[in-house]
């Protein structure tokens, strides 16, 4: 018989029984190594059914542990393309704002550059207006001595006119 289809029970031991022949073996000894056999076997199916019971939990936390390594992968996997996407993602807000900022600046100077020859042009037309200031005032002041010279001139004249005439009016009185 196989294992498959023989399978002893401790009830089919302690049902077994024997033809009494005359010279068989004693029934004491008989039922007693029934009864202990009966008993072995019951230890060794509860044994077996707990180390079975063992055994499946041991399969059910090896597959929760197998789960769970699975998913600390999956989550492993996942932290790493979230690391390699938010490096992405900072590289392309780096490389923005560092256009934006380049785009600024360029701005800005274009602006400076702009404000730098309105200033220049201005502070020329201020120069060409103070210089234009500059020699109509000598134009009126060089125009205000030669007339004030003229009027020096024409007093000076009167004065020694007079003086003339006063040294003429003393001879003759």
């Amino acid at each position: 018989m196989s294992d498959d289809t023989f399978q002893l029970t401790p009830h089919d031991i302690r049902a077994q029984e024997f033809h009494r022949v005359i010279r068989g073996y004693d029934p004491v000894q008989v039922e007693d190594f029934k009864t202990r056999l009966a008993e072995e076997l019951d230890r060794v199916l509860r044994h077996r059914v707990g180390m079975e019971e063992r055994l499946k939990g041991m399969v059910e936390q090896l597959k929760s542990f197998r789960e769970r390594e699975r998913a600390l992968n999956d989550g492993v996997v996942m932290a790493q393309q979230l690391r390699a996407d938010a490096q992405a993602a900072a590289d392309r807000d780096a490389e923005v704002t560092m256009r934006e900022a380049q785009h600024e600046v360029e701005t800005i100077i274009q602006k400076a550059r702009q404000e730098a020859i309105r200033i220049v042009a201005e502070a020329r037309q201020e120069d060409d207006r103070l210089r234009s200031a500059m020699d109509t005032a000598l134009r009126q002041y060089s125009a205000y001595l030669g007339s004030f010279r003229s009027l020096l001139e024409r007093q000076l004249a009167e004065v020694s006119a007079l003086e003339q005439h006063r040294h003429r009016s003393e001879a003759e009185g």
